[in-house]
């Protein structure tokens, strides 16, 4: 008789794209390499009253394009706050309040493991762990190169971080060492061994020896990305652009339009799942520094020209690129065209932050953390037995008992 499958659930949230691209990621790699694991990603937001997932993802993401001054108070605030505070009480009795049918899912599935791309499902698990209703251990997955405080969660079984500095980040919070394991922030498999510039062009209505940017995303600093295209077009006649529109329509057709006025020079692609294929043809990537973009050009050793960063995670991920030398950092278009200028004029210059990224990029994260979860297989206790983290932990985080999870197969 075959004995069960792993079971592993990746838990993440619709609260911008990366935390969902990780989960995505890990199961992916999963399904590649690992037939003995049963992968299930859920997003948290889906059991969720529609009451607490708008105020909870669609405020995000209103206050990050409308008011992202207010978006970095409230990321440097939340950090900043007391867990006894009145405030953070509110914020977690409603996550509770929201959390059952979430909790629900977890129980049925079974998980002998849960990985969380993201705090809020983290929080909600860590709990459970310390009230001894959660068996399985649960793992956190950090996607930028930033450490805000909700990340870091009692009683989880490790931590995968992004680098070392979170790492010591995460060790000067408390911590032990043993549960933090460096490992990047996972990417696609097609980013382990991708494709060839020769081949990548092969396909495409473009010329290899042009010069070839990639645009992944305009914003308000920068402006629209079909006039931001246009504008590079018009200023530099030596250069193509591939502009990744995602799943805007209107950005599409604006670029589509914007395609027959400078054929062979400009290639507008809509959501795509392939995006290595298009990082190999690029010689610079524009974009906004989010953790998982960032990740997959250092993975492809592909320099960055950034933007427009929220305050508060984004800002600290353009400053770790920018340290590190494998990203510029343009604010208004000028900018972005004397960096540009600058990279294409200087080949040395670009050669050398293409080898630094290269050194950075991790691109194998997503199966180290696989590797890492699975090992640990047999060191699941079924919840009759299971200790409680030695924290303290504010008297609110301990529901009363209810539902127990993850009592199917691993209760006996």
């Amino acid at each position: 008789m075959q004995p069960a499958p792993f079971r592993v659930l990746i838990l993440s949230v619709s609260a911008g794209a990366g935390h969902q691209r990780a989960a995505e990621a890990i199961a992916a790699h999963a399904a590649r390499h690992f037939p003995q694991a049963e992968i299930r990603h859920l997003d948290a937001m889906q059991f969720v009253s529609a009451a607490f997932r708008k105020l909870y993802t669609d405020l995000y993401l209103k206050l990050i394009s409308k008011a992202p001054g207010l978006w970095g108070y409230l990321y440097q605030f939340s950090h900043d706050a007391q867990q006894d505070s009145k405030t953070e009480r509110l914020r977690r009795a409603l996550e509770r309040l929201n959390a059952r049918p979430l909790l629900k899912a977890v129980r049925e599935y079974g998980a002998d493991a849960v990985i969380c791309t993201h705090f809020l499902p983290a929080e909600i698990l860590s709990r459970l762990k310390h009230q001894r209703r959660l068996p399985c251990p649960v793992w956190i997955q950090i996607t930028d190169f930033d450490l805000h405080r909700m990340w870091i969660q009692p009683g989880v079984a490790g931590y995968f971080a992004p680098n070392e500095e979170i790492a010591f980040r995460l060790r000067m919070h408390g911590v032990p060492a043993q549960r933090i394991h460096v490992t990047g922030i996972p990417v696609m498999p097609g980013f382990v061994h991708p494709p060839t510039r020769a081949h990548s062009f092969a396909s495409l209505p473009l010329q290899e020896e042009r010069p070839t940017l990639l645009l992944m995303s305009g914003g308000a600093g920068l402006g629209n990305a079909a006039t931001l295209a246009e504008q590079l077009l018009q200023q530099r006649s030596d250069i193509q652009l591939i502009v990744l529109t995602g799943k805007n329509t209107l950005l599409l057709q604006q670029c589509q339009a914007l395609q027959t006025r400078y054929p062979q020079r400009l290639l507008a692609v809509s959501f795509t799942s392939q995006v290595e294929h298009y990082m190999a043809c690029a010689d610079i990537v524009i974009s906004k520094p989010g953790g998982l973009t960032s990740s997959e050009c250092l993975a492809m050793g592909v320099p960055m020209i950034v933007h427009d960063p929220i305050p508060g995670q984004e800002e600290r991920n353009a400053n770790y690129l920018l340290e590190q030398g494998v990203a510029l950092h343009a604010w208004d278009f000028p900018s972005l065209l004397y960096r540009l200028q600058t990279l294409l004029d200087h080949p040395d210059l670009m050669k050398r932050m293409c080898d630094k990224a290269r050194a950075l990029g991790r691109p194998a994260a997503a199966l180290q953390v696989l590797h890492l979860v699975l090992s640990h297989a047999d060191q699941k206790v079924p919840y009759e037995s299971a200790t409680p983290a030695a924290v303290n932990m504010p008297s609110d985080l301990c529901e009363p008992a209810g539902h127990r999870l993850c009592t199917g197969r691993n209760s006996d």
